[in-house]
């Protein structure tokens, strides 16, 4: 996904990095920018699934739609942060994520069976788990595109 952080020599063997100074991986293509980019606002929707019980009231009696958004908001920015920093299993993190999307949209019917649900927790939920699914649908779209035609 991105550029190895390396140092380029120079004609007479020296390092071209001035020392004291990193030198920063940047995406290579637009496609890898583009999958980068979905592995931020995954990790991005993770954290607010995660954070969301404290911001609204997610449930009028129990506390199990709080513990639901906390763990599956974990898991989703795991997934994301791991798609970061691993290239490798790209295809496998997306497939993750789009189920954890659809994890959050349909946790909010199967919660309410046992205590209420309010509406700010289906809204919220169902707006987080969309966005996961498209986010990883653009993500498998560019490993797919990454990847040669095969003949």
């Amino acid at each position: 996904m991105s550029t190895p952080l390396i140092h380029r020599p120079e004609s007479n063997g020296a390092s071209a990095v001035i020392p004291g100074q990193a030198e920063y991986a940047m995406p290579v293509t637009a496609r890898a920018l583009g999958a980068e980019t979905a592995a931020v606002l995954g990790v991005l929707t993770g954290v607010w699934v995660a954070l969301s019980p404290w911001f609204m009231t997610l449930q009028q009696s129990g506390t199990n739609a709080n513990t639901v958004n906390l763990i599956s908001g974990l898991a989703v920015a795991g997934l994301g942060a791991l798609a970061l920093i691993s290239p490798r299993g790209f295809a496998g993190l997306q497939v993750g994520s789009a189920l954890l999307g659809v994890w959050l949209i349909v946790a909010g019917p199967i919660l309410s069976q046992r205590n209420p649900i309010a509406d700010p927790m289906f809204w919220s939920n169902s707006w987080a788990g969309a966005v996961l699914i498209v986010l990883a649908a653009i993500g498998l779209g560019t490993v797919a595109l990454r990847r040669p035609a095969r003949r």
